[in-house]
């Protein structure tokens, strides 16, 4: 079944593209796509020097699986070019310099661009480099202790090294996805994240991708300082001049800041020092893991799982539960999931797959979407004596000579923060005071009964029963129960009790927006200051925030020449 072929031709070779629709058996053998072409094209096949995947995805809507593949097909002659796009970095030794916070895709790509326009990045990142951050992402496990520098959400990398490394942005508006990948490929990435229709590079590989950025970034003349946090921004005039930094050390220059979605003291510091944030939405669930079988079962409408020659399968579901979305979140295939917690009592999970999605579970996060007026709803008042106190405390360490009205204001603000911390507390406290996480059955949930074993579960800190239908806020395990209850007519076998649902995911996204202007990307009321990526609520994921750091580093440099 092919659709259509194209050709460029000259007297001796020949280069051609087809859309090809073929047994995954097929795609999975070059010989046999060689085979294949000989004999569908009426190719000669010993002329077939070469081919090159140019886009794969999979259909699974039908019995029969097919491969869809666009492929390049070489005849008497080889492929001259690389499969990526080169990007030329030059020095910037001496360059005018622009400090970047935060060492994730926002901020290592913020850097990178920076050197492309002939400025010099200074990176300031608060964990450790992404090798280092490995031991202390062991003792989690192992010890039950979280460094609250370097966790699964700080250090090199950010959130996303050590939580999958799935590249895959549903926002084609924000820029430019292929240079992004390009980019990832430049620094060590396969070249199989230009192919798939949902890239993906991996766990396991993304830290040594991650290492060769930051290499680029040091050879150009730029600088990146590791277990240096800002403390403070330098403002003068309602004009940023730099930063301070625990260290002592202070940077000085424009400022993008990329602090992923977890940086809570960040939050705190602009809402105390007036720079101005907002609540936003939030989504917050937990994560729900089958037997990786099963899945593939169900979405490869076969007994036998996924056979030799289809990747681990995924899923994504979305519905709407009384006016809120409900839907799966970063669904990882053969993965694992992972204790995320940046802080002491707290229990945050989140899933991560390594590049062969290789495990026996799969998972996904199930979320409720949640606004910031739903929290203000006496349903979910979380604005209770001791909780509100403790929050204003916070408030007035930072800057105490806020007055009554202005904290009210900016507790209002920071409502969605103080929400998921709360809920990563209970967590805490059901959990048995360590790193173990609440689980439940998923049936059982949806029926109310407390699950009397657990099966066998990817969390390595362990899991304990817990009774997540009654102490999660009514609004979410009732949300999350009926999108169960939906997910399960659509999929026959999804809504089981061998998945077990382990609590809470409250890190999807931030929970405030550092408020910038449109065009010139900078904060609404101090100049030379660039809200950037993730954690300023401008990105969703590994690619956007990459994208939004280069936009980010073109705004700086137009800022610094004008």
């Amino acid at each position: 079944m092919i659709f259509f072929d194209t050709f460029v031709a000259n007297s001796k070779s020949m280069i051609q593209e087809y859309q090809l629709r073929i047994l995954p058996e097929i795609a999975a053998n070059e010989q046999r796509l060689k085979e294949y072409l000989s004999k569908e094209k009426g190719l000669n096949l010993r002329d077939i020097t070469a081919t090159r995947i140019l886009k794969r995805s999979i259909d699974a809507r039908q019995r029969t699986i097919f491969v869809n593949l666009k492929v390049r097909v070489y005849i008497r002659e080889m492929p001259k070019d690389d499969e990526y796009e080169h990007t030329i970095y030059n020095k910037v030794e001496g360059k005018p310099q622009v400090i970047v916070v935060g060492a994730g895709p926002g901020g290592l790509f913020a850097a990178l661009r920076l050197i492309e326009l002939g400025l010099r990045p200074v990176v300031i990142e608060r964990g450790k480099d992404v090798r280092e951050r490995k031991k202390d992402l062991a003792q989690i496990s192992r010890e039950h202790t979280v460094d609250p520098e370097s966790n699964y959400s700080f250090g090199e990398g950010g959130a996303g090294a050590y939580s999958d490394g799935k590249l895959y942005t549903r926002s084609k508006k924000r820029g430019n996805v292929d240079k992004i990948l390009n980019v990832f490929c430049q620094h060590g990435a396969s070249t199989s994240i230009l192919v798939d229709a949902h890239p993906h590079i991996g766990t396991d590989k993304l830290p040594r991708v991650i290492e060769n950025m930051r290499n680029t970034i040091i050879e150009c003349g730029g600088e990146v300082h590791f277990q240096t946090r800002m403390d403070a921004l330098i403002i003068e005039n309602d004009e940023v001049k730099g930063i301070e930094t625990n260290t002592g050390k202070t940077f000085l220059g424009p400022v993008i800041l990329a602090t992923g979605h977890s940086a809570r003291d960040v939050y705190r510091w602009l809402a105390a020092n007036n720079v101005t944030v907002e609540a936003k939405g939030i989504a917050v669930g937990v994560r729900l893991e089958h037997p990786a079988m099963l899945i593939d079962q169900i979405q490869y409408h076969n007994k036998n799982g996924r056979g030799k020659y289809l990747p681990a399968a995924e899923y994504s579901f979305v519905t709407q539960v009384e006016g809120r979305g409900v839907y799966s979140f970063c669904m990882c295939p053969g993965g694992f999931i992972v204790p995320a917690a940046s802080g002491p009592e707290q229990v945050v999970v989140n899933g991560m797959s390594p590049s062969n999605r290789g495990s026996r579970w799969s998972n996904s996060g199930m979320v409720v979407e949640i606004q910031p007026e739903d929290l203000r709803s006496g349903e979910l008042r979380i604005e209770s004596g001791e909780l509100a106190a403790q929050q204003t405390e916070r408030l007035l360490a930072i800057n105490p000579s806020l007055n009554h009205s202005q904290l009210s204001t900016l507790n209002s603000q920071l409502l969605p923060l103080h929400f998921q911390e709360e809920l990563e507390r209970q967590c805490w406290l059901q959990g048995g005071r360590r790193q173990t996480a609440p689980a439940q059955r998923m049936m059982d949930f949806t029926r109310k009964k407390l699950s009397y074993d657990l099966p066998e579960s990817s969390y390595s800190p362990g899991i304990i029963s817990s009774p997540l239908h009654f102490w999660l806020p009514p609004f979410i395990s009732k949300r999350v129960s009926l999108g169960f209850q939906q997910f399960g007519r659509s999929s026959h076998g999804f809504l089981t009790n061998e998945a077990v649902m382990i609590g809470v995911e409250t890190r999807t996204s931030s929970p405030v927006r550092i408020v910038r202007d449109k065009e010139t990307l900078q904060h609404i009321t101090v100049r030379g200051l660039f809200p950037c990526g993730e954690g300023a609520g401008y990105a969703g994921g590994i690619v956007s925030a990459g994208i939004d750091g280069e936009r980010c580093a073109e705004a700086a440099a137009n800022y610094l020449h004008h």
